[in-house]
Parts: structure tokens; sequence; C-alpha cells
């Protein structure tokens, strides 16, 4: 009977010694899960963090670029329209300077007698000077100025006269019209000249003339009356 109750009792503490060791064993697999788990939540929890910092960067780099690209088409658009602005203005300076030249390379004068009558209240003067033995022609007068003795001697469209310093001449009213590019009219005005013998020199008689208009002729439409080859000074 002892031996018996040894032996049930020898059995109790071998079955406790295993459930010990089976319950210690299951805590250990239970405690490793949990570090696995613990270690792979905390894995993927890094990735989505990484994650998440990754496409933030993307995001911001992004955000860099675009801004980018619109501030340098702002630029572009500022520049280009600064640069179309300039050229357009150059383009449109060209053209008036073409035009100009074209304007006054197409000048054309066209001078006619009238009957004498007509209000002259404007004067331009100049000092001039005729080469003697030349025909010199102002409008449609021809003029030929000769020295003879002390004289000069003025020969206006046939007509001829001796002349003695301060002594005066007038050619009579004509009419002058200006034209520029074959049909615009810049100029219609009445004109008289009046010559006044100045004296003669190096083969130039020299002349005070007095061009009285009908209306105010600027200096550079009158001077297409004048020919170069008298000298005309404003006085």
């Amino acid at each position: 009977m002892v031996m018996y109750m040894d032996e049930m009792t020898s059995r109790d503490d071998e079955k406790a010694r295993e459930q010990a060791a089976e319950k210690a064993r299951k805590e250990e697999q239970d405690r490793q899960r949990d570090n696995l788990k613990a270690r792979e939540q905390a894995t993927e929890k890094g990735r989505k963090e990484e994650q998440d910092l990754q496409k933030e960067r993307d995001q911001a780099k992004e955000k860099g670029r675009k801004q980018g690209v619109n501030e340098e088409r702002a630029r572009e658009k500022q520049t280009g329209g600064w640069g179309t602005g300039i050229k357009i203005l150059l383009s449109l300076i060209v053209l008036v300077i073409i035009v100009v030249v074209v304007a006054f390379l197409t000048l054309s004068v066209s001078v006619t007698n009238v009957s004498p009558g007509t209000s002259l209240p404007f004067t331009t003067n100049y000092g001039v000077s005729f080469p003697e033995g030349q025909t010199i022609t102002i409008g449609n007068t021809h003029i030929v100025v000769l020295s003879n003795q002390g004289l000069i001697i003025t020969d206006i469209d046939g007509d001829k006269q001796n002349m003695v310093v301060g002594e005066d001449r007038v050619i009579s009213e004509r009419r002058a019209v200006i034209t520029t590019l074959g049909v615009i009219t810049l100029l219609d005005t009445h004109f008289q000249i009046n010559l006044k013998y100045k004296g003669e020199r190096d083969n130039r008689a020299y002349f005070d003339m007095a061009v009285h208009t009908s209306q105010q002729v600027p200096d550079i439409l009158l001077r297409q009356l004048l020919p170069k080859e008298i000298d005309a000074t404003p006085i």
C-alpha cells in the first residue's frame, strides 16, 4: 500500500513537472511570437514612416519644380513682352525713317506764273551769291549775272538790268506747289523774291534775298525752291 502511494505521488510529481515544462514551453513560444510580432510591427511602422517621409520629400520636390517652372514662365513672359514691345517700337521707327526718306526723295516742286495781288505777309531772309555767267533757276525763273566795269548785269528771264551796290530788283509773284509721293501736297503758296545787290567778289555776285510768302513756310520746304549753287544762308 505504501509502495502504491509512493508510486502515485511520483506520477503526480512527474505530471506536474511535465505540465510546468509544457507551460514554460508555451509561454516561451508566446513570448517569441509576441517579440516577432512586435518586431514586424516596428518594421512595418518604420517602413510606413519612411514611405510617408519619402512622399513628403517627393511632394516638396514636385512643388519646388512647379514653382520653378512657373517663375521661369513668368520671366520668359515678361522678357518676351519687353522684347516684343522693343521689336515693335524699332519696327515703327524704321518704318517712319523709311517713309520720311521716301517722302523727301520724292519731293516735287511746281512753279507757275500768277497775277500779282495776293497778300504776302511772311518773309524769310537769306544771304546768297550767284556764280557769274551761270544760269541759275529758281522755280521757273532763270537768272544770269555778269559783272561789267563795277556794275552787275542781272538777266532775269531775258530782262536785263544793270545794278549797283544797294539797288533792289524784284522777281515777280509766283505760285509754288510742293508735293511728295506723287499725290500728297505739302505746300501751296504764292511767293515773291526781292534781291538787294551787295557787291561782287571772286567771280560771284552777292545779294540779300527776301522771300515773301502767302503762308508760313518751313525752311526745309522753302529751300526746295532755292538751288544749291546760290549758297543760301538764313540771315
